[in-house]
């Protein structure tokens, strides 16, 4: 049995999330699935990063295991062709047994896109339009609160986990034009585009730590745009939902849409 490493790309859109779910479609499953139908023989995949519904993802890392003997350009060559096109194997290499996926994971990149006024359809789907005023000052400063090691109980799903202290390592606020989108979400992937200069007005949040709870980047941003949106309140706002330890917390949860994966780097990339 030989053990494999890859690296997926795909628009999360149509898709139930990354785990594998009785009913419904996700990006595992997806994988598996067309794995079986292009070789003949059945993988479980495992992923770093459990992305929710509607999640996005540029550098998504899985390992799976199996004892074809096929050249790994030929494997990922073949695995693509039955893909949808929503998704695309990036990377694919054979790995040791001592790679552990999850252990040796030094920082996940993840990024989340605000438009404040409507974008072009052909990136409407890669983030979340937010209409209301927004004082980009208090934003930044809400989700300075998040920097840092803290119990995120209050930005998670609920009592599903029983440790929730994480640590955040930053978290970076900066105003983007539509040819950062763009260069993020397609140049990287398949080849620079023509643009013709017209901007919007955005935002792009990026947010680094080693691991996070389901829901708790969406919670963070959510929480901290409602805070920048509503002149009563500050970030002090924030300092009391982390201290209160409360999931039931009434923040709002930002949308799924504007939440893209796009670096897992493992300890041996740092050194």
């Amino acid at each position: 049995m030989q053990r494999y490493k890859i690296i997926v790309q795909y628009d999360g859109t149509q898709y139930l999330g990354w785990q594998v779910q009785k009913e419904g479609k996700t990006i595992a499953g997806t994988l598996q699935d067309t794995f079986k139908k292009v070789f003949n023989h059945e993988i479980t995949i495992v992923g770093a990063s459990r992305t929710d519904a509607g999640v996005h993802a540029l550098n998504q890392v899985a390992t799976f295991t199996c004892a074809l003997a096929i050249e790994p350009e030929r494997m990922q060559w073949a695995w693509n062709n039955l893909l949808p096109d929503d998704m695309y194997i990036a990377a694919l290499q054979p790995v040791g047994d001592d790679f552990d996926l999850y252990a040796q994971v030094a920082q996940k990149t993840y990024v989340y896109h605000i438009f404040t006024k409507r974008p072009s359809p052909f990136i409407a789907r890669y983030g979340y339009t937010h209409y209301q005023a927004l004082d980009v000052k208090k934003l930044d400063d809400a989700l300075q609160k998040f920097v840092g090691t803290h119990d995120f109980r209050s930005f998670c799903t609920g009592d599903d986990r029983e440790h929730t202290i994480r640590r955040v390592d930053s978290i970076m606020v900066e105003p983007i034009t539509e040819r950062d989108v763009y260069d993020l979400l397609v140049n990287r992937i398949i080849q620079p585009l023509a643009k013709n200069g017209e901007t919007f007005d955005g935002y792009r949040i990026t947010v680094k730590g080693p691991g996070f709870l389901r829901y708790m980047i969406r919670r963070m941003v959510g929480a901290a745009l409602f805070v920048a949106s509503h002149n009563q309140l500050s970030a002090q706002t924030i300092e009391q939902a982390l201290e209160e330890k409360n999931p039931n917390q009434t923040l709002p949860n930002a949308p799924a849409q504007g939440l893209v994966l796009v670096d897992i780097l493992y300890a041996k990339d740092l050194t």
